[in-house]
């Protein structure tokens, strides 16, 4: 084993990319069950937004166009599920199930044509002086504007639970829905807002997948992140800040498996690949001892007739 090809602050840089797909789809997923929804088609969502970002980044030429339209396209998913679940009231956990798998057959449907291709590189921020610090400027001052943007979501949303008139209603819809109801609060309104804002961050996720951390296109490139970013909730326990830490904690592990393969430890591939979800289920294991942190109408239908 050579250790020494390990670069520490390419490690805990690679760490910062890894974690941010999931840390933005967590964040989003995080909103939409603060406001009492149980949303399972975080999958689908980001695979669709990582195919709808890639076309439109390779036929326009723009990663920000691509990006705009990663959150549109998982925002119009999500919208599918708002309108069953809170208007046709239909299962959360079946049409969420039903979500990922219309999302996986539609990327795969719509990505036939864009397979090998290279997207055009997104631009990293070159931030002068600060970005040549050794060490803490290859770690912190390195990277594309997506990565801040997550610092800066997962900020906005501690914020906005904590300290806002709309973080208050969110919160209440989702501790009890018919009192929040009976304060004359729009609850089925409030809840489908949340439900489309956590479907463009997934959109936004999956797009950073296709066109930062593996610019291309392959199907099922997601390849269960969605399903990790629904367990940085419970692991958060419905707290942003935690969100960003679980995320840190998997993009680390991620990344520190990639960097023993590539210094030859005498331990079989599949068992390091299989590493990050083996300590997800752990960490889930552990915290799901405190069920009282979720909020208590999550997954519960409402009716304004109840």
């Amino acid at each position: 084993m050579d250790f020494s090809a390990i670069n520490p602050a390419l490690l805990l840089a690679s760490l910062l990319v890894a974690a941010t797909p999931i840390l933005i789809a967590g964040i989003g997923e995080l909103v939409v069950e603060r406001a009492g929804v149980l949303n399972l088609g975080v999958e689908g969502m980001m695979i669709t937004g990582a195919v709808t970002g890639f076309i439109v980044t390779i036929e326009t030429g723009s990663p920000f166009l691509g990006f705009l339209a990663a959150c549109a396209g998982g925002a119009a998913l999500s919208f599918l599920f708002a309108v069953l679940t809170q208007l046709a009231l239909a299962n959360q956990v079946a049409s969420g199930l039903a979500l990922t798998l219309f999302g996986l057959g539609l990327s795969s449907l719509m990505g036939q044509g864009y397979v090998g291709l290279k997207p055009p590189a997104s631009p990293k921020l070159d931030l002068p002086l600060i970005s040549d610090i050794p060490f803490f400027g290859t770690v912190l001052f390195s990277h594309d504007a997506v990565v801040y943007f997550g610092f800066a979501l997962v900020a906005c949303v501690w914020a906005t639970l904590k300290f806002t008139r709309v973080g208050l209603v969110l919160r209440a819809v989702g501790e009890n829905h018919d009192a929040a109801h009976a304060l004359g609060y729009k609850v089925v309104r409030m809840r489908i807002l949340a439900i489309l804002f956590g479907g463009a961050c997934a959109g936004l996720g999956g797009a950073y997948i296709s066109l930062i951390r593996v610019p291309q296109w392959t199907e099922g490139m997601t390849a269960g992140a969605g399903w990790i970013a629904l367990a940085l909730v419970v692991f958060a326990s419905w707290k942003p800040w935690r969100v960003l830490l679980g995320a840190w904690l998997f993009g680390g592990v991620t990344v520190l498996q990639l960097n023993l393969q590539a210094a030859g430890f005498a331990i079989p591939v599949e068992y390091l690949s299989m590493s990050p979800y083996i300590i997800t289920i752990v960490v889930l294991v552990i915290m799901s001892a405190d069920k009282s942190r979720a909020p208590a109408s999550l997954g519960r239908p409402f009716h304004a007739s109840s």
